[in-house]
């Protein structure tokens, strides 16, 4: 089985940590490996609706981007990305306060399309938001050439 390399995934993280997007919502990502994915938010009033309970568009944000990166080390292909062309989700329970603990994991890595399921638990590890995601390899794409990635591997 293939080793990922520690350096890859301290970069990896430090660029996730700092984009755009998911820096607006507060996710970090706080483990990555062959298969899975973690990624941690702090609850906060930006992440609730009118009612006061996180926003469903949050959760499916986050289980979008867990089941994402969740395939990310089995796209063997340097150069390609990954778009997501379903999400599917089930909402099972309201989120209030505390932390949010989404988890990937890939189902089947093929040429071009990738399933992977996630879920969304409470610091109690009560279950949220279960969702599946569909995604296609993009080859080509370039998107992380700008950036000087150590090797995925060891």
């Amino acid at each position: 089985m293939k080793k990922p390399n520690p350096a890859h995934i301290q970069k990896l993280s430090e660029l996730f940590n700092i984009s755009p997007f998911p820096s607006l919502l507060s996710m970090k990502l706080a483990d990555i490996g062959v298969g899975y994915a973690v990624i941690e938010v702090d609850i906060e009033e930006k992440h609730k609706q009118l009612l006061g309970v996180v926003h469903g568009g949050m959760l499916a944000t986050l289980i979008d981007t867990v089941a994402f990166w969740s395939v990310y080390y089995d796209i063997e292909d340097p150069e390609a990305w990954l778009t997501s062309v379903d999400l599917k989700l089930n909402y099972l329970a309201p989120a209030v306060s505390g932390k949010l603990f989404a988890k990937g994991l890939q189902i089947k890595v093929g040429k071009t399309l990738c399933y992977a399921e996630a879920e969304i638990t409470n610091g109690d590890g009560e279950l949220l938001t279960h969702g599946t995601a569909t995604l296609m390899i993009l080859k080509e794409s370039n998107t992380m050439k700008k950036y000087c990635f150590p090797p995925k591997f060891l």
